[in-house]
């Protein structure tokens, strides 16, 4: 069992910056893959990032890769993702997301956090 916490959502401009934290409880957080997804409104929910419990491997999808970097410090049970160049389109609700594999945590996550708002104004 783990319980997710995203903290990092707010208003930017377009072609800002935002890093947004995942702080997981538990003591198994580096056997979990971890992952970001987004939905904004009237869309469904997307995958966006993806990384696994050592950090060597990292998935994204096409549309914020080179903008976009998933990261995790297991000592301190956190994940992160780094986005720049933010754009409108980027305007979401994020939330964190763990499994015990990738193809899990990038398809059908065992565990979500709560979600963070995300606003980029134009």
């Amino acid at each position: 069992q783990v319980q997710l916490v995203e903290s990092g959502g707010r208003l930017v401009q377009a072609g800002g910056s935002l890093r947004l934290s995942c702080a997981a409880s538990g003591r198994t957080f580096s056997s979990y893959a971890m992952g970001w997804f987004r939905q904004a409104p009237g869309k469904e929910r997307e995958f966006v990032a993806a990384i696994n419990w050592s950090g060597g491997s990292t998935w994204y999808r096409d549309s914020v890769k080179g903008r976009f970097t998933i990261s995790r410090d297991n000592a301190k049970n956190t994940a992160f993702l780094q986005m720049n160049s933010l754009k409108p389109e980027d305007t979401a609700v994020y939330y964190c997301a763990a499994d015990s594999t990738t193809v899990g945590v990038s398809t059908r996550p065992s565990y979500w956090g709560q979600g963070t708002q995300v606003t980029v104004s134009s």
